[in-house]
């Protein structure tokens, strides 16, 4: 069977984790804060933050960009976060 076709078993939103990167004093980053953590809090997904000017191979990854939200360190969005895409994404 092609690999594209093959089905996977969905994670559950707890097996997943969201990450934020951003930066500090950052309104945009602020906002995304507050929309991840409803999301996973509602869902039972751990999240973690991650501060950009600490880690200069963030600094250079995503610095045009911030903040970033990753799903299990892949990209997922930037600049806005939309909790309903979140939401589905989670699998919630």
């Amino acid at each position: 069977m092609s690999p594209l076709l093959r089905r996977t078993p969905r994670k559950k939103p707890t097996e997943r984790t969201v990450t934020l990167i951003g930066k500090p004093d950052c309104h945009l980053c602020e906002d995304a804060e507050a929309v991840i953590k409803q999301v996973c809090d509602e869902l039972g997904t751990p999240w973690e933050k991650k501060d950009i000017t600490q880690d200069e191979e963030l600094y250079r990854a995503y610095w045009e960009q911030i903040p970033v939200v990753l799903v299990d360190g892949e990209q997922h969005d930037f600049w806005r976060v939309d909790p309903k895409r979140l939401r589905t994404a989670l699998g919630g």
